[in-house]
């Protein structure tokens, strides 16, 4: 019998449309989950389903994006993720992969504690201590905790700039996550890693210094050195992911730091790099998983 593979997603979006022609190419068949219409049932028959569907019946889930939400709704959707993993379906990347990774401030002590290279951050919910930590640090990039694309991240080197933004950060009773400035020619890597190999890397390089391809950013193929593959694969393996995008920065003092491991990685960007059909890579990947 043909695997049924649940994808979540908040919209049927390019990303999901990629992954269920990939799944109906490798015998697959694919269904579409959005994630906000989740309802769980405990007691009698316990199950998680979508307008009725049981998400219990698929084989693997594909968990595409974690949308903005409430404190309430987010947790909902993760705890619904941790007990379809309780109850054997195999959830990818993991709940517990995407809590260490969608967390700013979690996946940068991982990398710290393990020795990984990552930019010195300072995170915090008071004013004088975010404040305090600027002054240290003196060039520093504001990042959303939770966040992506490089949406509502800000570069602030001048103590004017960083009092008015950490002033009206405290208004909306948001954290503080500051992380030194490195500079870096504003170019950066992304390796995309699936299972225990690189399937492919580019070089970004942006108009100014966020580089991410969906802030305008151009793409470039790149072939990682072997000791920049080894770090992506041990930055991916630290979150336990089982492919993910890791965000390599070549600074100018030589070194290479890890700013980000991506659980939910898009790789629009990267198809124009590469002739290898990323999502075909995914899936065949998620089969194997299933034996």
């Amino acid at each position: 019998m043909a695997p049924k593979i649940g994808i979540l997603s908040s919209q049927r979006g390019w990303h999901v449309t990629a992954l269920e022609d990939a799944l109906c190419r490798q015998g697959a068949v694919p269904c579409f989950f959005p994630i906000t219409r989740l309802a769980a049932w405990i007691g009698g028959q316990a199950h998680v389903a979508v307008a009725g569907e049981r998400l219990e019946d698929c084989q693997a889930l594909l968990v595409r994006t974690i949308p903005i939400g409430s404190l309430e709704q987010i947790i909902f959707r993760m705890d619904a993720l941790h007990r379809l993993e309780d109850v054997g379906v195999q959830v990818i990347n993991s709940p517990t992969a995407i809590e260490r990774t969608v967390d700013k401030y979690y996946t940068s002590f991982l990398l710290a504690d393990a020795g990984i290279p990552t930019p010195r951050t300072m995170v915090t919910e008071n004013f004088d201590e975010a404040l305090s930590a600027f002054r240290e640090l003196g060039d520093v990039v504001v990042k959303p905790l939770f966040g992506s694309e490089g949406k509502g991240m800000v570069r602030v080197s001048d103590e004017d700039s960083a009092y008015r933004l950490f002033r009206t950060l405290e208004l909306g009773r948001y954290v503080y996550y500051l992380q030194e400035y490195i500079p870096h020619g504003h170019e950066d890597i992304r390796a995309f890693v699936v299972g225990d190999r690189v399937v492919a890397a580019m070089r970004r390089r942006g108009v100014g210094w966020k580089t991410n391809f969906s802030q305008g950013a151009q793409v470039e193929p790149l072939a990682l050195s072997a000791s920049l593959e080894a770090l992506s694969l041990r930055a991916a393996r630290l979150v336990g992911t089982e492919y993910a995008g890791v965000d390599l920065l070549p600074a100018e003092d030589g070194r290479t730091y890890v700013l980000e491991v991506n659980s939910i990685p898009g790789w629009r960007g990267l198809r124009k790099t590469t002739s290898q059909n990323i999502a075909d890579v995914i899936v065949e990947h998620v089969l194997s998983l299933l034996g």
